[in-house]
């Protein structure tokens, strides 16, 4: 059987995850071969030419057109269950092709105020100058969305769960919004990828991915996409990756591909840890508050569970201490096992004080708007054992 087999439509989401993408070459290779070349070898200079004129399928580039990375983008479009993907150098980058492919100066974009500090810096300090305005409405106010959108907006944007609050919105209405009044709706689905969250299903228009994240899992590589439909994304964001080459590597890409082949097993993994974490931590005399989707407390709880929104709580959860920087510091520094690192989606679990590192370059204005505090600290938790990481909390919050 050739991976890809007739069936392939058919298949679940293991099986895609594992199967999906691999074209085999002559040499008949188990594992998918890595092309690490710049271009292309043509039999002839009208092949060539009708390459290049789009009249004939194949490789020219590896800007915008090679074997690995191609695998990477077929497999996460099966699993995201888009027409098309295109992988990118970052997740950042994702999300400026998105934005230089589909929109044009004059346009709006709506956005939650719960955003990655860099996104929002994309949207304020850069898309601004070229005329794309963003205003920033609560992630969860339906109906701030809707007073928030003008004649000119073409592009509602979210990260749900966000970051580092674990605030959820409900995808489907907002994807309704979008749609009446002509605009796209663009998901980060970085927290939960595929294998928790699928928000095409849900009527979003386009699905964004920091790779760097769960998708890699092992904190190796840095690497974007972008998921949805094929003239959206086939055409308008993959213009903008081939004309101004924020392209992914091909040795990222087959990084990717092998993260993808556990994705399922080690997202259900990080939630089930995840999940023992935020119990603990919420009975803990020292934390204020835990910020976690499979408690019963978090406001959203209703739309975690099989057949609702988002499948687990996830990996990621947030939680306040009393005492402000300080408090926060102490627990932090005090972690001998945890990663005191900004990047998520690890194996490994790490830690970081979001107004300080992932916030910090947002005005404190911005920061207390979006609901962080001197005293939260965010973790991504890891496929340790949870005893372990309650233990190396407890040093600081204990003390």
């Amino acid at each position: 059987m050739h991976d890809d087999d007739a069936d392939a439509a058919s298949w679940g989401f293991a099986t895609r995850a594992l199967r999906t993408g691999h074209q085999r070459t002559a040499e008949g290779e188990h594992c998918e071969p890595i092309f690490m070349t710049s271009s292309f070898v043509f039999a002839s200079a009208a092949e060539a030419a009708a390459r290049f004129a789009g009249e004939s399928p194949g490789n020219i580039y590896s800007r915008f057109t090679n074997p690995t990375v191609r695998a990477f983008e077929q497999r996460l479009a099966a699993l995201e269950g888009g027409a098309a993907c295109v992988a990118t150098a970052s997740g950042m980058s994702a999300i400026l092709a998105v934005c230089m492919g589909l929109l044009a100066a004059g346009d709006h974009i709506v956005s939650s105020r719960s955003l990655f500090g860099s996104t929002t810096m994309l949207f304020d300090k850069y898309l601004a100058r070229f005329g794309i305005a963003t205003s920033y409405v609560d992630l969860t106010d339906l109906d701030a969305w809707a007073a928030a959108v003008q004649p000119r907006t073409r592009l509602l944007f979210l990260e749900t769960p966000s970051n580092p609050l674990t605030e959820m919105a409900a995808i489907a209405p907002l994807a309704d919004l979008a749609h009446a009044h002509g605009a796209l709706l663009a998901v980060d689905n970085c927290f939960c990828t595929p294998a928790l969250q699928r928000p095409l299903a849900l009527g979003a228009d386009l699905v964004i991915h920091s790779a760097t994240k769960y998708l890699d899992g092992q904190g190796r590589a840095v690497g974007g996409a972008v998921v949805g439909d094929a003239k959206r994304v086939g055409e308008d964001v993959f213009g903008v990756v081939r004309t101004a080459g924020p392209s992914l590597s091909p040795f990222n890409a087959w990084l990717f591909l092998k993260g993808l082949e556990t994705l399922e097993l080690r997202m259900l993994a990080h939630a089930r840890v995840a999940a023992q974490l935020a119990a603990w931590l919420a009975e803990h005399p020292a934390v204020a508050r835990v910020h976690y989707p499979g408690l019963a407390s978090h406001p959203q709880h209703a739309l975690v569970g099989e057949g609702a929104q988002q499948r687990t709580g996830g990996g990621i959860l947030s939680f306040d201490v009393a005492g402000g920087r300080e408090a926060a510091w102490r627990v932090i520094d005090a972690t001998r096992l945890c990663s005191i690192t900004a990047n998520l989606g690890d194996t490994k679990t790490t830690i970081t004080h979001p107004a300080s590192t992932t916030h910090g370059r947002l005005s404190p204005e911005a920061r207390a708007a979006a609901g962080i505090g001197e005293g939260l600290i965010r973790v991504a938790v890891g496929l340790e054992c949870v005893a372990d990481i309650q233990a190396d909390l407890a040093r600081g919050l204990d003390g």
